[in-house]
């Protein structure tokens, strides 16, 4: 039996996401000019019928203090259709939230088009997508709840522009509703497919999420990207015992064990100031790259990592086109918001598969590369454990680059550069060795800016549990913060120009 869907109302949600007496309005009335009596009718009975007057209203209020500006459809208005009055009103409330620099919630709940009006109407879906760029120019949050149902225009433009996109569970979302997709091409939509869960599921958007779990989402995205950051200058951790390796080969062991902390360790520090992502938002996603705002040490930071345990050996997710895609929505983002981005390597290799190759793989590394060198915000990268082929260059470019001592990069998979030199994997160790594949030889080559030094394991070798994981977490996130608070304080270093000119520098620079 299928389950019967609800509508929450604008003002439903406004009482369960607002702070209690904060709302505001921002509307005029609205005006039509010449229309047919038959229009004018129906526009006064939707009025009498919801209460409001028109498709969407429009204000501000506060969430746990926080001023928020709002666009909210109401659905029982003419199935939340938009006309000329109702873009006017959007993009009037767009352009002043704009203006007076607040975050942005819009709140979908619309068949599209409003059909009295035709094509006209249509066409004003890119005059609100016009508006919703202009502030997203102004480096401002703007976070799209969808709301069932959202399809049509609306979906196919400002409903799907969001940095955060979260829908109510049970929503009907897609492109056209599955009734006329069905009349339209004799064809029916399968059960499930354009419900916000299986969107979800899909990377199409970030999550589904009740009303009271939007406050506080709200309350969050905002603490994270807008509170003011911190300005003294991060202690780095003093380590007299820090781990050395003797050897290119031992470190490349010691990064390979299961137990080696990762980019969840860094992730379950910060956790409670992090917003994670769920996808591209154009139906990809990888569980080989995390993609979150998040704070490190009082910071707002795009993070994009590359997480080992998901990957072969460990994990099940390859390192694919997928995964680039969704770390160039991190690059995406971080331009949008004006944040600094930090990207984290360790991997075993990128993916290497029929799929990988039909999905452009090398273009998808060419593509990564080329965003993170031209992003137009201070960038940290982090060679965090294993760093392996393309998959580990393509995120590796920025103003400065960390590495942990047991770190590397290499060409190839040791054993795959071994058999290609020597067509057997035991001459691995001594190639290691002569490619200068490990920290120490990469700062001396001028790619790696500075060593993190790793906290000792146990005596015995083994890990010392959670409080080595943490040690291990927090140094790296503190080197981290430190070199933020370095490109803060040396804007010269930062950007574009600076990336090309290093980059095309240490052509000369290696040693020949």
């Amino acid at each position: 039996m299928t389950q019967q869907k609800t509508h929450t109302s604008a003002h439903e949600l406004i009482e369960k996401v607002l702070d209690p007496g904060t709302f505001v309005s921002w509307d005029e009335a609205p005006e039509y000019g010449t229309i047919s009596e038959s229009y004018r009718a129906s526009l006064a009975k939707a009025r009498e019928k919801t209460g409001v007057d028109e498709a969407v209203i429009t204000g501000e209020g506060t969430v746990t203090g926080h001023r928020v500006a709002f666009v909210l459809s109401e659905f029982g208005f003419l199935g939340g259709s938009i006309g000329a009055a109702t873009a006017r009103r959007i993009i009037a409330a767009i352009h002043r939230a704009t203006a007076e620099q607040l975050p942005l919630l819009i709140s979908p709940s619309s068949g599209g088009t409003r059909m009295q009006e035709g094509t006209p109407a249509f066409a004003l879906m890119v005059s609100i997508t016009t508006a919703v760029y202009r502030h997203k120019d102004a480096n401002l949050p703007f976070l799209v709840y969808l709301r069932n149902p959202t399809t049509g225009g609306v979906m196919a433009s400002w409903g799907s522009a969001g940095h955060f996109t979260y829908a109510e569970p049970g929503a009907l979302l897609g492109f056209l509703g599955p009734r006329v997709v069905e009349l339209t091409t004799g064809t029916p939509i399968p059960e499930g497919v354009q419900s916000g869960e299986h969107l979800a599921e899909c990377g199409v958007i970030d999550g589904v999420i009740s009303p009271k779990q939007l406050r506080a989402a709200v309350t969050k995205i905002v603490d994270v990207v807008l509170s003011p950051k911190e300005f003294i200058e991060p202690e780095l951790p003093q380590m007299s015992n820090a781990v050395e390796p003797s050897s290119a080969w031992e470190a490349i062991t010691e990064t390979r064990r299961e137990d080696r902390p990762g980019t969840r360790d860094l992730v379950q520090r910060i956790e409670q100031q992090l917003i994670a992502l769920s996808g591209t938002g154009d139906g990809r996603t990888s569980a080989a790259v995390t993609v979150a705002i998040a704070r490190i040490a009082g910071r707002p930071v795009v993070l994009i990592a590359q997480d080992r345990h998901q990957q072969p050996p460990h994990g099940e997710s390859f390192l694919g086109p997928e995964a680039l895609r969704f770390a160039r929505r991190g690059i995406q983002l971080a331009h949008e918001l004006s944040l600094p981005l930090v990207s984290i390597i360790d991997t075993p290799g990128a993916e290497l598969s029929a799929h990988a190759e039909q999905q452009g793989l090398a273009g998808s590394i060419a593509r990564t590369l080329q965003e993170l060198v031209s992003v137009d915000v201070p960038t940290v990268s982090v060679l965090l454990g294993e760093g392996c082929g393309g998959g580990a260059l393509a995120m590796l470019p920025a103003d400065k680059v960390l590495a942990t001592s047991n770190a590397w990069l290499s060409p190839l998979p040791p054993e795959g550069a071994s058999a290609i030199m020597f067509h057997d994997t035991s001459h691995a160790p001594e190639m290691m060795e002569e490619q200068k594949v490990s920290a120490k030889a990469l700062q001396e080559a001028g790619i790696v800016d500075a060593i993190i030094p790793e906290p000792p394991r146990d005596c015995d070798g083994s890990v010392a549990g959670v409080a080595y994981e943490q040690r291990f977490a927090d140094t790296v996130l503190a080197h981290i913060a430190h070199a933020l608070w370095e490109l803060e304080n040396a804007p010269l270093r930062v950007g574009r120009e600076q990336r090309m000119r290093h980059y095309e520098d240490l052509a000369s620079a290696i040693e020949r």
